[in-house]
């Protein structure tokens, strides 16, 4: 059968699909399709899942996919016979080799640019290595360490100075009494010399300070000017070679059209799109008359962040479900509800690139990753707005939490704003009601926060592995459920959430959260995106927001 397998090859025998009612909306690979607007969706059942198991005992048994963690992948078809078959795929390239017998090939067109790809990603890791080399010039411990010690002798300095303050204060207060004329003046003056000695010894050691710093500082500057380049020069390789690269690859669904990646989504894709496995199948199956009828994906190999060896996984949201819908047009597919287009957003805010919105709580920012999870702000507005295809998220709020999100008009609009979030240049503020009574009236909780993968969604505080997350807060309203005002330092999942609940935080989960403890079932989680400041993308001009709180 060439690349075709028998459905016993994987230890399954007799095909017993089990009804989708069964599985429910996770275990859907959806895509909007480009002619017809409508959602069309391919399972994930209980036989592929054991075919899938069954290859995972043949990758166990071989040497060569022990040795890199990446995604596989197995459709289930029928052939134009009426027969069943498998087939399997991997995710990026195939073990060192341009294919790997038995499994599906690249889409058309990775061999046209796989040289120049080689060349990219070997001058990218050249330009890496000099960041990390600028990025640890001696210079910078060298600064550190003569700040500390300049800081530690004028703080020194100063503790000895304030005592000879208080000397010549007692001094001047003791001669006022006892002396007068000439002598008083000689001795206040000689006070004053005393003091004017102090300033002076300040001075010098400051000099002393700039002057070993200055050079140290200048190279640091430098060497962080020509790590902003090359930053830069990185990232326009990277997309020149993703935009060669999209060029290059062709896809073709079960409606016979073909069509280079690029046009799909003319305004950037991630690197790496097309290369997952679910594509590579899908493309193969419509190329050579297969009817798809199930497909399952999961990672094998060592770990590598959230995914772990046997477990299974959707269409990644990044790379595989802009181009699903193309992939999935022209099969007689079970058609699946489009976002609610019919459901207008409350506009706070509108220029030509940017927009601000009030999302409601239970609606999610973007679109997830399955079926169920299409309906969102922006799904909506881009239904809304057909003409402007490149709408987008420059941040994102928690499905409960309602408020200002920010949504931009173009991918570089988008960019700008998303590195303004990165670098904490955006001020925002949130209101929320808490399920228990506060000791405190206003303060700062300083815990570190962590997503353990084998814990989602939730996040937790972990002192080793958790990343540094701070909280500004005030109570607006006392009582047994305290109305509290918040301002995060940092944007981490969670985070107001967390900090709120945590015992060495506030011990109050937020009212309505019950995924961190709150008792009480009250419709909805009470956290509200109230304010927000950020600088336009555009004009620079200073863009204030604020949105109603609704509770």
């Amino acid at each position: 059968m060439g690349l075709l397998h028998p459905v016993t090859d994987f230890g399954v025998g007799e095909r017993s699909l089990a009804p989708i009612s069964d599985y429910g909306p996770d275990y859907w690979y959806a895509g909007r399709c480009p002619d017809t607007q409508q959602w069309r969706r391919l399972p994930r059942t209980r036989e592929v899942e054991a075919i899938a198991r069954g290859l995972m005992q043949q990758l166990d048994a071989d040497p060569q996919f022990q040795q890199a963690g990446k995604m596989y992948g197995v459709l289930l078809v029928q052939t134009p016979g009426g027969e069943s078959a498998v087939l399997k795929a991997f995710s990026g390239g195939g073990h060192g080799q341009p294919e790997v017998a038995g499994w599906v090939p690249p889409i058309p067109g990775r061999a046209q640019v796989a040289l120049l790809e080689r060349q990219t990603l070997r001058q990218l890791e050249q330009m890496k290595q000099a960041i990390i080399a600028l990025q640890q010039i001696p210079e910078r411990a060298t600064f550190a360490a003569q700040s500390q010690a300049f800081a530690d002798r004028l703080s020194a300095l100063a503790a000895r100075h304030r005592q000879n303050k208080g000397e010549r204060d007692r001094r001047r207060q003791t001669d006022t009494d006892i002396l007068s004329g000439e002598v008083l003046e000689s001795a206040l003056a000689a006070l004053t010399h005393q003091s004017q000695h102090d300033g002076g010894e300040r001075r010098r050691l400051k000099r002393q300070r700039d002057e070993v710093l200055e050079p140290l500082r200048a190279a640091i500057a430098t060497a962080d000017a020509q790590i902003r380049t090359l930053k830069q020069q990185r990232q326009d390789l990277s997309r020149q070679l993703q935009a060669q690269m999209h060029a290059a690859y062709s896809l073709t669904n079960f409606a016979g059209e073909t069509t280079a990646l690029q046009t799909l989504w003319p305004t950037g894709l991630p690197t790496g799109t097309g290369d997952c496995a679910a594509p590579k199948l899908l493309h193969y199956a419509a190329t050579h008359q297969l009817q798809p009828l199930a497909l399952a994906e999961f990672w094998w190999g060592p770990a590598s962040g959230d995914k772990h060896p046997g477990h299974f996984y959707g269409a990644c949201a990044e790379r595989c479900q802009p181009i699903m819908g193309f992939l999935l047009s022209g099969l007689s597919l079970p058609v699946s509800s489009a976002p609610r287009a019919d459901e207008p957003l409350d506009v706070l805010f509108e220029d030509e690139v940017l927009m601000v919105v009030d999302k409601p709580s239970g609606l999610l920012s973007v679109p997830g990753r399955t079926q169920n999870l299409q309906d969102s702000v922006v799904s909506r507005l881009r239904c809304q707005r057909p003409n402007t295809p490149e709408l987008a998220a420059a941040h994102r709020l928690d499905k409960g939490t309602s408020g200002i999100l920010v949504i931009a008009k173009t991918a570089a609009v988008q960019r700008r704003l998303n590195q303004q979030f990165a670098q904490r240049q955006v001020h925002k503020t949130y209101e929320a009601i808490l399920s228990r009574p506060l000791k405190r009236p206003r303060g700062v909780i300083d815990l570190p926060l962590w997503r353990d993968p084998r814990d989602r969604p939730k996040t937790s505080v972990h002192p080793a592995h958790g990343k540094a997350s701070v909280t500004e807060f005030q109570v607006l309203e006392t009582g047994d459920r305290p109305r509290l005002r918040f301002i995060p330092h940092t944007g981490r999942t969670h985070q107001l959430r967390v900090h709120a609940a945590h015992p060495q935080g506030l011990d109050a989960p937020i009212l309505g959260d019950t995924l961190y403890g709150a008792q009480a079932q009250t419709g909805r989680l009470h956290l509200h995106a109230h304010r927000i400041q950020f600088t336009h993308p555009m004009t620079h001009a200073l863009v204030k927001v604020t949105c109603r709180v609704p509770f």
